[in-house]
């Protein structure tokens, strides 16, 4: 389904699980986490949302793997004991492949199934009826306010507890190689799970931010989990493709639907090529190619017929490469495509593709 797409996974939570969701459908992942969480030990919001819970004591908490960060915080203020007992007293629903219930440290407290994923438990709740109760929600990096509004549209109270804080990768160099590559068109797709971590790829950019965003325009799909993530990106005129519903497997299964009918295809020598992230399908057998000779390629389709000089070719080769680097991804380009013919050198011009 995604054999020859190299496809990008800009979260940090959940990262693994995604791009191991993309893998099983022959993707290439490139993973570059655009921002990572770390506990809100001393968070003036958590502060207020715990006070909050005191003051009007829960009716359902939705919890995640920051139940613990959240106790300690409040063992900080002297407030564990209180929010332990409010917590014992509540409908305790945790979510996401965590650990079992009996380790939780309110584990005496009622509990429900763990849930796949936030959206999944609000759904529940919902079906359930939540109207005139007050639901905790611990939140993972940011709001979550399409699953607020649907609790509130319910009918309920809600009390967003902010779990972690989004803070910048300690390595910064995956997310800088990434703007590479999405400007020089060397993935298909990139995936964003938070509004955050889009609007932290823009910034990534800097000065390439004019080219990253012409690349997500045209040739890279930008796909997001819901419309809140998308929202940065769309505030720029990036068209996005979004699932109906937010879940890790609806994007990846809208990534599956959107990239083929994107694949640049086009008859060469009695050929059919067609161009996938880092491979080419020539009359159906898919051939992967090093980046460069890859984009040479993609350069010489964009105008299939015309000849295209060594200088030209190498402004579409990584910086710091020279003439003799063009004509050694020429050399691995014909290699790899495996039939004569399809890119042919004009003698003292350059090469193109007879389509």
């Amino acid at each position: 389904m995604l054999s020859g797409y190299t496809v990008a996974v800009t979260s940090d939570r959940r990262r693994e699980e995604l791009a191991t969701l993309l893998a099983h459908r022959g993707a290439r992942v490139v993973l570059a986490p655009a921002l990572r969480l770390v506990p809100t030990a001393d968070d003036a919001e958590l502060r207020a949302a715990t006070r909050a819970c005191l003051d009007t004591p829960p009716d359902i908490v939705l919890a995640g793997s920051g139940l613990h960060g959240w106790l300690g915080a409040a063992e900080t203020w002297g407030l564990a004991g209180p929010l332990r007992a409010v917590l014992l007293r509540s409908r305790l629903v945790t979510r996401g492949p965590r650990a079992p219930l009996s380790e939780s440290p309110v584990a005496r407290g009622p509990k429900a199934p763990l849930g796949e994923s936030l959206e999944e438990v609000v759904d529940d709740l919902t079906a359930r009826g939540v109207a005139g109760l007050t639901v905790a929600m611990q939140v993972h990096g940011e709001s979550q306010p399409e699953q607020a509004a649907i609790l509130r549209a319910a009918g309920a109270r809600v009390v967003e507890v902010p779990a972690y804080r989004w803070v910048p990768p300690i390595d910064p160099a995956p997310l800088h190689r990434l703007v590479d590559l999405v400007t020089g068109r060397l993935v298909d797709a990139v995936t964003f799970t938070s509004a955050p971590a889009a609007a932290a790829v823009l910034r990534a950019a800097g000065q390439s931010t004019g080219r990253l965003l012409e690349a997500l325009r045209g040739d890279v799909l930008a796909a997001c989990v819901g419309p809140v993530t998308a929202a940065p990106l769309r505030e720029r005129d990036v068209p996005v493709a979004a699932p109906a519903r937010a879940r890790l497997g609806a994007l990846v299964r809208t990534v599956v639907e959107e990239l083929p009918p994107r694949a640049l295809t086009i008859e060469v020598a009695g050929h059919r090529l067609t161009l996938r992230g880092h491979a080419a399908i020539v009359d159906g057998d898919l051939r992967s190619l090093a980046p460069a000779p890859m984009a040479v390629l993609r350069a010489l389709a964009a105008t299939p017929g015309r000849v295209l000089s060594r200088t030209a070719l190498l402004r579409a080769l990584p910086r710091g490469a020279d003439e003799h680097a063009v004509e050694m991804a020429v050399a691995r380009l014909r290699a790899g495509l495996g039939v004569p013919g399809v890119i042919q050198t004009v003698v003292k011009r350059g090469y193109r593709l007879p389509a």
